[in-house]
C-alpha cells in the first residue's frame, strides 16, 4: 500500500469497524470493571525499566510538563498491532504532531477523559495530528468493546504481551502511571507530557497546537 494511502488509513481511526451491541459492549467492560475498579496504579512495566535509578519519576497528579525543543531527546520509534488486528508503524505518521495516550479499560480516570481525547482528536482530524492510544493491560476485545462504548474512534496498540510500544517510549521519558498522555512534535520527539488524566480537553488542544506551530 502507498505511503499516503497508509498514513489516511491509520488517521481516519476506525471508520470500517462494525459497531456491536450496547448490550454486548456493556457485557464485556462489566467484566474488565469488576476485576480492575482500583486500578490506575503504576504499573509492572513501567516499573520495573524505571527500578534503576528512578530518574524522573513523577506521581499520578495530574502534572503537565513542557519540553523546550533544545531539551528535547531522540525521536520516539515505536509500533505494534492496534485492536483491530491492523499493523502499525510510527513511520506511517511521520511528520504529523501526535498525541500519545497510555489507558486501559479498569482505569477510572481513563474512562473519565475518554470523551475528551476524542474531542480533542475530531477538532485535529483534519490537520497533520495524530492519535494512537497504547493499551497496556488489555487484550484486543476488550479494548475494542472500550472504544465502542465510549465511542472512540482512533487505533490503540495492544501492548499487554510485549510491552513494545511502552518500552519505546520509557527509555526517553517517564511512563510511570496511567493513564499518561504524550505530545510528539512532528519529529516524533516527546514535546510535552500530561501525568494522570487530562483536565477537560483545553489544555491538550493547547499544547498540540503549540507543537503544530513549531518549525519543522
Amino acid at each position: 500500500m502507498p505511503r499516503d494511502s497508509t498514513v489516511r488509513q491509520i488517521r481516519s481511526g476506525r471508520s470500517s469497524r462494525t459497531r456491536r451491541s450496547r448490550r454486548a459492549v456493556g457485557a464485556a467492560l462489566a467484566a474488565v470493571l469488576a476485576i480492575g475498579l482500583s486500578a490506575c496504579a503504576p504499573d509492572p512495566v513501567s516499573q520495573s525499566f524505571l527500578s534503576g535509578e528512578n530518574t524522573g519519576y513523577v506521581a499520578a497528579d495530574g502534572a503537565i510538563v513542557e519540553i523546550p525543543v533544545a531539551e528535547r531527546d531522540e525521536p520516539v520509534k515505536f509500533g505494534g498491532v492496534t485492536e483491530t488486528g491492523e499493523k502499525f508503524d510510527s513511520a506511517d505518521i511521520a511528520g504529523n504532531v501526535t498525541v500519545v495516550n497510555f489507558w486501559y479499560a479498569g482505569c477510572a480516570p481513563c474512562r473519565l477523559e475518554a470523551a475528551d481525547l476524542e474531542a480533542v482528536w475530531q477538532d485535529f482530524s483534519d490537520e497533520d495530528v495524530s492519535f494512537v492510544g497504547i493499551n497496556t493491560r488489555d487484550q484486543a476485545d476488550t479494548a475494542v468493546a472500550f472504544a465502542d462504548e465510549y465511542d472512540i474512534t482512533y487505533p490503540s496498540l495492544i501492548d499487554v504481551d510485549t510491552a513494545e510500544a511502552k518500552l519505546a517510549f520509557a527509555k526517553v521519558t517517564p511512563i510511570a502511571a496511567t493513564p499518561t498522555t504524550l505530545v510528539l512534535d512532528k519529529q516524533g520527539r516527546v514535546a510535552a507530557r500530561i501525568i494522570g488524566p487530562i483536565d477537560g480537553p483545553s489544555i491538550l488542544s493547547t499544547l498540540v497546537k503549540d507543537a503544530l506551530a513549531e518549525d519543522s
